[in-house]
């Protein structure tokens, strides 16, 4: 399935409640400037096996996306890169390598937040283990670096390979990749991911020596949040809620 030949969208149509989510995504990423520009892109596999996924169509910004806007796309099928409603080379690229690739990777979120991007550019990105939040991702996170480029053909296929067994992704002079089993819990860590990077830069930026904890601390605490029933719904829930109160439009 190609992104030209796509049915015209309606509330009964498969797929809408993920639309909605991925859309209501979409516009808190942009309150929360986590944005760029109209560069990033978040997509959401729709098929049990992976490749068929959501994405952002090319060229929107993120506070004007709507559940009806979004690419429904194959990983599988070339065909895709052609035609009027194609996406952009690097949605192509990074987010249908992953999706062909990692099939338990379901949703998958690219940005170049501020706090994440300087995390980023450090020598050395590992996320100590200072506050709840940075231990919410000990021994979670992979890192990249090897940057040659943006993320486009033989070099997306070497960030895709580059995860492991890890849900979080930082590249390496880029950004970070967050993925999950859903929209919720995907933009849940990609939430705190950025508060906890902040968190860890602003303490690098006082010139103090760091508080950080032991191992097992940070690992049973990284479970603690693990096992919190529901967190990450609620969270979305919630965001929903708001966003049909002042920008209905992203359910259309």
């Amino acid at each position: 399935m190609t992104a030209s030949n796509v049915a015209p969208l309606h509330h009964n149509e498969p797929h809408w409640q993920e639309r909605v989510d991925l859309a209501c995504a979409f516009r808190w990423a942009a309150r929360l400037n986590m944005h760029e520009a109209v560069a990033n892109h978040f997509s959401l596999a729709v098929s049990d096996d992976g490749p068929e996924f959501l994405v952002n169509p090319c060229n929107m910004h993120f506070s004007r996306i709507k559940a009806s806007d979004l690419l429904l796309l194959d990983a599988s099928d070339p065909a895709t890169t052609e035609g009027a409603n194609a996406p952009d080379p690097t949605a192509w690229d990074l987010h249908g390598g992953i999706h062909r690739r990692m099939p338990e990777a379901k949703c998958v979120l690219h940005v170049h937040s501020r706090y994440a991007t300087v995390l980023a550019t450090l020598k050395d990105p590992r996320i100590l283990p200072i506050d709840q939040n940075t231990m919410r991702f000990f021994d979670r996170v992979a890192f990249d670096d090897g940057f040659d480029g943006m993320g486009l053909g033989e070099e997306a296929e070497r960030v895709c390979g580059c995860f492991g067994d890890k849900p979080i992704l930082v590249t390496g002079n880029h950004g970070v990749m967050i993925t999950g089993p859903s929209v919720a819990w995907a933009f849940d860590e990609l939430y705190y991911f950025e508060r906890a990077c902040e968190t860890l830069i602003t303490a690098y930026m006082t010139g103090k020596d760091l508080l950080v904890v032991s191992d097992e601390v940070a690992r049973k605490t990284m479970q603690q949040w693990m096992d919190y029933e529901n967190g990450p719904e609620n969270h979305l829930r919630e965001l929903k809620a708001i966003l049909d109160e002042e920008e209905p439009s992203y359910r259309t």
